[in-house]
């Protein structure tokens, strides 16, 4: 059984058990969180598919840690005008563990 869910303006397909990486949530560590906007629950060969989404069905997810991911370096250079800008990022996520998918 698996789920497409929106969460930070990302769609994710999950499974119970997996890990993923998602746009940070405010929550504490250790807390159950509820994602409530499912797009697609599939059981085998039953898909249903909401119209933007399914009525009833949630997502369960535990909060595993609170991070910040690699640096991405920008760096913007115009030819023959002596203009260069170096910038860094460093983008937050929340990484949390999938638990029961109900639809």
């Amino acid at each position: 059984m698996y789920a497409v869910i929106k969460t930070g303006g990302k769609q994710y397909r999950v499974a119970s058990g997996e890990k993923i990486k998602v746009e940070q949530i405010p929550a504490d560590i250790g807390t159950e969180i509820t994602l409530d906007q499912v797009l697609m629950v599939a059981d085998g060969d039953k898909v249903s598919v909401g119209a933007p989404l399914v009525a009833g069905a949630t997502v369960t997810a535990k909060v595993i840690a609170q991070g910040r991911g690699e640096k991405v370096r920008i760096f913007k250079m115009r030819r023959r005008k002596h203009y260069q800008k170096r910038q860094g990022h460093r983008q937050n996520f929340t990484e949390i563990e999938i638990g029961a998918i109900k639809a």
